[in-house]
Protein backbone atom coordinates (compact mmCIF):
# COMPACT_ATOMS: atom_id res chain seq x y z
CA UNK A 1 0.00 0.00 0.00
CA UNK A 2 1.02 3.21 -0.67
CA UNK A 3 1.76 5.84 1.85
CA UNK A 4 -0.98 8.10 0.85
CA UNK A 5 -3.34 5.18 0.86
CA UNK A 6 -2.30 4.13 4.13
CA UNK A 7 -2.91 7.90 5.65
CA UNK A 8 -6.50 7.89 3.66
CA UNK A 9 -7.25 4.44 5.13
CA UNK A 10 -6.08 5.25 8.45
CA UNK A 11 -8.31 8.42 8.68
CA UNK A 12 -11.57 6.33 8.87
CA UNK A 13 -11.69 2.88 8.03
CA UNK A 14 -7.48 2.05 8.77
CA UNK A 15 -7.09 -1.05 7.39
CA UNK A 16 -3.18 -1.73 7.29
CA UNK A 17 -0.75 -1.96 4.40
CA UNK A 18 -1.88 -4.88 2.09
CA UNK A 19 -3.21 -4.89 -1.25
CA UNK A 20 0.44 -4.31 -2.84
CA UNK A 21 1.39 -7.40 -0.88
CA UNK A 22 -1.04 -9.55 -2.96
CA UNK A 23 -1.72 -7.64 -6.07
CA UNK A 24 0.11 -10.43 -8.62
CA UNK A 25 -2.45 -13.31 -6.59
CA UNK A 26 -5.82 -11.68 -5.82
CA UNK A 27 -7.19 -13.74 -8.72
CA UNK A 28 -6.63 -16.69 -7.67
CA UNK A 29 -9.53 -16.84 -5.55
CA UNK A 30 -10.29 -20.34 -4.00
CA UNK A 31 -13.76 -20.51 -3.08
CA UNK A 32 -16.81 -19.93 -5.21
CA UNK A 33 -17.51 -16.85 -6.03
CA UNK A 34 -20.58 -14.77 -7.52
CA UNK A 35 -21.22 -11.25 -9.05
CA UNK A 36 -22.92 -8.36 -7.70
CA UNK A 37 -26.20 -9.73 -7.37
CA UNK A 38 -25.72 -13.43 -6.25
CA UNK A 39 -29.08 -15.78 -6.71
CA UNK A 40 -31.80 -14.97 -3.91
CA UNK A 41 -30.48 -17.65 -1.20
CA UNK A 42 -34.46 -18.46 -0.63
CA UNK A 43 -33.81 -22.05 -0.14
CA UNK A 44 -30.01 -23.29 0.67
CA UNK A 45 -26.61 -22.33 -0.33
CA UNK A 46 -23.15 -24.15 -1.07
CA UNK A 47 -20.35 -21.41 0.32
CA UNK A 48 -17.04 -22.67 0.53
CA UNK A 49 -18.39 -25.92 0.20
CA UNK A 50 -20.81 -25.77 3.06
CA UNK A 51 -24.34 -26.07 2.25
CA UNK A 52 -26.31 -23.14 4.22
CA UNK A 53 -30.47 -22.88 5.10
CA UNK A 54 -32.28 -20.31 5.77
CA UNK A 55 -33.20 -19.56 9.26
CA UNK A 56 -36.84 -18.61 9.51
CA UNK A 57 -36.38 -17.18 12.97
CA UNK A 58 -33.50 -15.44 11.69
CA UNK A 59 -35.28 -14.33 9.13
CA UNK A 60 -37.93 -12.65 11.05
CA UNK A 61 -35.78 -10.39 12.85
CA UNK A 62 -34.94 -8.44 9.81
CA UNK A 63 -36.60 -4.97 9.51
CA UNK A 64 -39.23 -4.72 7.29
CA UNK A 65 -37.68 -2.81 4.55
CA UNK A 66 -35.33 -5.51 4.81
CA UNK A 67 -37.38 -8.65 4.19
CA UNK A 68 -39.55 -6.57 1.57
CA UNK A 69 -36.34 -5.78 -0.62
CA UNK A 70 -35.04 -8.95 -0.03
CA UNK A 71 -31.74 -7.88 -0.50
CA UNK A 72 -28.73 -6.29 2.08
CA UNK A 73 -27.19 -3.64 -0.07
CA UNK A 74 -23.31 -4.06 0.94
CA UNK A 75 -20.60 -1.40 0.84
CA UNK A 76 -17.14 -2.81 0.18
CA UNK A 77 -13.69 -1.21 -1.00
CA UNK A 78 -12.04 -3.59 -3.77
CA UNK A 79 -9.53 -5.09 -4.04
CA UNK A 80 -7.83 -5.62 -0.69
CA UNK A 81 -6.66 -9.32 -0.91
CA UNK A 82 -8.13 -11.55 0.40
CA UNK A 83 -11.21 -9.93 1.84
CA UNK A 84 -12.22 -8.46 -1.66
CA UNK A 85 -11.36 -9.02 -4.93
CA UNK A 86 -12.15 -9.08 -8.56
CA UNK A 87 -12.85 -12.99 -9.91
CA UNK A 88 -10.99 -11.12 -13.25
CA UNK A 89 -9.06 -8.57 -13.83
CA UNK A 90 -11.10 -5.71 -15.39
CA UNK A 91 -14.55 -7.59 -14.45
CA UNK A 92 -17.26 -7.15 -11.41
CA UNK A 93 -17.96 -10.36 -10.40
CA UNK A 94 -16.66 -10.70 -6.83
CA UNK A 95 -14.76 -12.86 -4.39
CA UNK A 96 -12.73 -12.94 -1.67
CA UNK A 97 -13.28 -13.16 2.31
CA UNK A 98 -15.28 -10.50 2.84
CA UNK A 99 -17.98 -11.82 0.00
CA UNK A 100 -18.54 -15.39 0.78
CA UNK A 101 -19.00 -14.69 4.31
CA UNK A 102 -21.67 -12.54 3.33
CA UNK A 103 -23.24 -14.64 0.85
CA UNK A 104 -23.31 -17.01 3.84
CA UNK A 105 -24.80 -14.66 6.38
CA UNK A 106 -27.17 -13.97 3.46
CA UNK A 107 -28.06 -17.51 2.93
CA UNK A 108 -28.54 -17.88 6.26
CA UNK A 109 -31.05 -14.85 6.47
CA UNK A 110 -32.95 -15.62 3.96
CA UNK A 111 -32.38 -12.50 1.77
CA UNK A 112 -29.22 -11.30 -1.04
CA UNK A 113 -26.31 -9.63 0.33
CA UNK A 114 -25.91 -7.76 -2.80
CA UNK A 115 -22.25 -6.45 -2.47
CA UNK A 116 -21.23 -3.04 -4.71
CA UNK A 117 -17.38 -1.54 -5.21
CA UNK A 118 -17.47 1.89 -3.30
CA UNK A 119 -14.55 4.09 -2.91
CA UNK A 120 -12.20 3.97 0.82
CA UNK A 121 -13.03 7.15 2.28
CA UNK A 122 -16.87 7.31 1.29
CA UNK A 123 -17.73 3.77 2.47
CA UNK A 124 -18.83 5.62 6.26
CA UNK A 125 -20.48 8.72 4.21
CA UNK A 126 -22.56 6.21 1.99
CA UNK A 127 -23.89 4.13 5.20
CA UNK A 128 -24.94 7.15 6.73
CA UNK A 129 -26.71 8.63 3.90
CA UNK A 130 -29.11 5.34 3.75
CA UNK A 131 -27.42 4.42 0.24
CA UNK A 132 -25.83 1.24 1.51
CA UNK A 133 -26.76 -0.96 4.90
CA UNK A 134 -24.29 -2.41 5.70
CA UNK A 135 -20.35 -2.58 4.63
CA UNK A 136 -17.98 -5.43 4.48
CA UNK A 137 -14.45 -4.05 3.66
CA UNK A 138 -11.81 -5.40 6.66
CA UNK A 139 -12.96 -2.35 8.64
CA UNK A 140 -11.64 -2.02 11.65
CA UNK A 141 -13.93 -1.63 15.26
CA UNK A 142 -12.96 1.19 16.98
CA UNK A 143 -14.51 3.64 19.49
CA UNK A 144 -14.56 7.32 16.99
CA UNK A 145 -16.45 4.87 14.02
CA UNK A 146 -19.09 3.63 16.13
CA UNK A 147 -20.36 7.04 16.63
CA UNK A 148 -22.28 7.19 13.92
CA UNK A 149 -22.25 3.02 12.95
CA UNK A 150 -22.89 -0.38 14.66
CA UNK A 151 -19.84 -3.18 14.35
CA UNK A 152 -20.71 -7.17 14.19
CA UNK A 153 -17.29 -8.50 14.80
CA UNK A 154 -16.06 -11.15 12.83
CA UNK A 155 -12.29 -11.15 13.02
CA UNK A 156 -9.16 -10.23 15.23
CA UNK A 157 -6.30 -9.22 12.38
CA UNK A 158 -3.13 -7.57 13.34
CA UNK A 159 0.49 -7.86 11.82
CA UNK A 160 1.82 -11.61 11.00
CA UNK A 161 5.21 -12.84 10.00
CA UNK A 162 5.80 -14.52 6.19
CA UNK A 163 9.37 -16.69 6.22
CA UNK A 164 10.76 -18.58 3.47
CA UNK A 165 9.16 -21.69 2.33
CA UNK A 166 9.49 -24.63 5.24
CA UNK A 167 10.84 -21.60 7.64
CA UNK A 168 14.21 -22.48 7.24
CA UNK A 169 15.22 -19.26 9.63
CA UNK A 170 12.62 -21.62 12.38
CA UNK A 171 11.31 -18.18 13.25
CA UNK A 172 8.41 -18.33 15.61
CA UNK A 173 8.16 -15.25 17.65
CA UNK A 174 8.58 -11.57 17.03
CA UNK A 175 11.88 -12.40 19.53
CA UNK A 176 13.42 -14.57 16.74
CA UNK A 177 13.80 -11.49 14.86
CA UNK A 178 15.79 -9.61 17.03
CA UNK A 179 19.22 -9.34 15.13
CA UNK A 180 18.29 -10.73 11.85
CA UNK A 181 17.37 -8.79 8.74
CA UNK A 182 13.27 -8.82 8.21
CA UNK A 183 11.79 -6.79 5.52
CA UNK A 184 8.82 -4.71 6.06
CA UNK A 185 6.92 -1.95 3.79
CA UNK A 186 7.92 1.67 4.63
CA UNK A 187 5.15 3.71 6.39
CA UNK A 188 3.04 1.23 7.94
CA UNK A 189 2.13 -0.25 11.23
CA UNK A 190 3.91 -3.02 10.45
CA UNK A 191 7.31 -1.21 10.81
CA UNK A 192 5.91 0.77 14.32
CA UNK A 193 6.03 -2.82 15.24
CA UNK A 194 9.45 -3.53 14.07
CA UNK A 195 10.05 -0.34 15.58
CA UNK A 196 8.80 -0.63 18.97
CA UNK A 197 9.77 -4.42 19.78
CA UNK A 198 13.62 -3.17 19.55
CA UNK A 199 13.75 -2.62 23.52
CA UNK A 200 12.51 -6.17 23.70
CA UNK A 201 15.29 -7.49 21.32
CA UNK A 202 18.03 -5.71 23.32
CA UNK A 203 17.12 -7.54 26.06
CA UNK A 204 17.40 -10.41 24.78
CA UNK A 205 21.10 -10.17 23.97
CA UNK A 206 20.46 -11.31 20.22
CA UNK A 207 20.70 -7.39 19.41
CA UNK A 208 18.06 -4.85 17.38
CA UNK A 209 16.21 -6.46 14.39
CA UNK A 210 18.11 -5.18 11.24
CA UNK A 211 14.78 -3.76 9.58
CA UNK A 212 14.89 -3.51 6.17
CA UNK A 213 12.44 -0.79 4.61
CA UNK A 214 10.69 -1.07 0.82
CA UNK A 215 7.95 0.70 -0.86
CA UNK A 216 6.00 -2.07 -1.10
CA UNK A 217 5.28 -5.75 0.04
CA UNK A 218 6.00 -7.12 -3.48
CA UNK A 219 9.44 -5.75 -3.24
CA UNK A 220 9.65 -7.37 0.20
CA UNK A 221 8.41 -10.18 -0.58
CA UNK A 222 11.49 -10.29 -3.28
CA UNK A 223 13.84 -9.85 -0.66
CA UNK A 224 12.38 -13.04 1.36
CA UNK A 225 12.50 -14.76 -1.87
CA UNK A 226 16.02 -14.49 -2.78
CA UNK A 227 17.20 -14.70 1.09
CA UNK A 228 18.61 -11.11 1.68
CA UNK A 229 16.14 -11.12 4.62
CA UNK A 230 14.47 -13.91 6.61
CA UNK A 231 11.21 -12.95 7.08
CA UNK A 232 8.79 -9.91 5.96
CA UNK A 233 6.21 -8.25 8.25
CA UNK A 234 2.36 -7.66 6.88
CA UNK A 235 -1.09 -7.76 8.26
CA UNK A 236 -1.50 -11.29 9.23
CA UNK A 237 -4.16 -11.65 6.60
CA UNK A 238 -2.25 -10.28 3.88
CA UNK A 239 0.73 -13.32 4.75
CA UNK A 240 -1.81 -15.90 5.27
CA UNK A 241 -2.71 -14.96 1.16
CA UNK A 242 0.33 -14.63 0.61
CA UNK A 243 1.48 -17.91 1.63
CA UNK A 244 -1.63 -19.95 0.66
CA UNK A 245 -1.22 -18.56 -3.10
CA UNK A 246 2.71 -17.73 -4.09
CA UNK A 247 3.66 -20.02 -6.46
CA UNK A 248 0.45 -22.83 -5.86
CA UNK A 249 1.60 -22.26 -2.09
CA UNK A 250 5.10 -23.45 -2.05
CA UNK A 251 7.36 -19.73 -1.58
CA UNK A 252 6.17 -18.66 1.47
CA UNK A 253 4.92 -19.91 4.65
CA UNK A 254 3.16 -17.97 8.08
CA UNK A 255 3.99 -17.84 11.32
CA UNK A 256 1.63 -18.96 13.33
CA UNK A 257 2.05 -17.52 17.37
CA UNK A 258 -0.10 -19.41 19.66
CA UNK A 259 0.35 -16.16 21.56
CA UNK A 260 -0.72 -14.10 19.12
CA UNK A 261 -3.49 -16.16 17.40
CA UNK A 262 -4.95 -13.04 15.37
CA UNK A 263 -1.56 -11.47 14.43
CA UNK A 264 0.70 -8.98 17.07
CA UNK A 265 -1.43 -5.54 17.69
CA UNK A 266 -4.65 -7.60 16.56
CA UNK A 267 -7.76 -5.50 16.42
CA UNK A 268 -11.56 -6.47 15.78
CA UNK A 269 -12.89 -6.12 12.39
CA UNK A 270 -16.50 -5.78 11.59
CA UNK A 271 -18.97 -5.76 9.96
CA UNK A 272 -20.53 -1.67 9.78
CA UNK A 273 -24.02 -1.76 10.05
CA UNK A 274 -26.38 1.25 10.00
CA UNK A 275 -27.33 3.22 13.24
CA UNK A 276 -30.37 3.53 11.48
CA UNK A 277 -31.34 -0.44 11.50
CA UNK A 278 -30.13 -1.64 14.87
CA UNK A 279 -32.96 -4.96 13.65
CA UNK A 280 -30.13 -5.58 11.17
CA UNK A 281 -26.81 -5.56 13.67
CA UNK A 282 -29.49 -8.10 15.83
CA UNK A 283 -29.83 -10.37 12.76
CA UNK A 284 -26.57 -10.61 11.36
CA UNK A 285 -25.00 -11.38 14.81
CA UNK A 286 -27.35 -13.93 15.44
CA UNK A 287 -26.29 -15.41 12.12
CA UNK A 288 -22.90 -15.17 11.89
CA UNK A 289 -22.95 -16.58 15.87
CA UNK A 290 -24.62 -19.45 13.91
CA UNK A 291 -22.13 -19.69 11.45
CA UNK A 292 -19.34 -19.41 13.89
CA UNK A 293 -21.07 -22.25 16.07
CA UNK A 294 -21.35 -25.11 13.21
CA UNK A 295 -17.66 -24.18 11.95
CA UNK A 296 -19.34 -22.07 8.87
CA UNK A 297 -16.97 -19.16 9.53
CA UNK A 298 -13.97 -21.07 10.01
CA UNK A 299 -14.31 -23.54 6.57
CA UNK A 300 -14.65 -20.13 4.90
CA UNK A 301 -11.65 -18.51 6.47
CA UNK A 302 -9.78 -21.72 5.58
CA UNK A 303 -10.00 -21.01 2.46
CA UNK A 304 -7.91 -17.94 2.35
CA UNK A 305 -5.39 -18.83 4.31
CA UNK A 306 -6.46 -17.23 7.70
CA UNK A 307 -7.99 -19.29 9.63
CA UNK A 308 -6.59 -18.24 12.92
CA UNK A 309 -8.46 -14.70 12.74
CA UNK A 310 -11.22 -15.93 12.74
CA UNK A 311 -13.31 -15.11 16.00
CA UNK A 312 -15.04 -17.83 18.69
CA UNK A 313 -17.48 -15.13 19.49
CA UNK A 314 -19.91 -12.31 17.39
CA UNK A 315 -19.62 -9.58 19.49
CA UNK A 316 -21.02 -6.08 19.07
CA UNK A 317 -18.72 -3.28 18.87
CA UNK A 318 -16.12 -4.68 20.67
CA UNK A 319 -13.08 -1.61 19.67
CA UNK A 320 -10.11 -2.19 22.28
CA UNK A 321 -9.39 1.10 21.51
Amino acid sequence: MTTERFQAMNALIARPAAAAAVAATMLLSLSACGGDEPAAPSGKAVIGGVEIVKDQQLHDLLPEKIKKAGKVRVATDVPYPPFEMYVKEGGTELTGLDYDLGQALGAKLGVTFAFSPQKFDGIVPALQAGKFDVAMSAITDNEERQKVVDFVDYSQSGSGILVGDGNPAKVTTLDDLCGRKVAVQAATNQLDLLKSHQDACAKTGKGKVDIQTFPKDSDAQLALRSGKVVAQVLTKPAAGWVAKTADGGKAFDLVEDPAAPGGYNASPNGIAVSKQLPELTDAIQKALQSLIDDGTVVKIYNEYGVTSIAVKEATKNAAVD
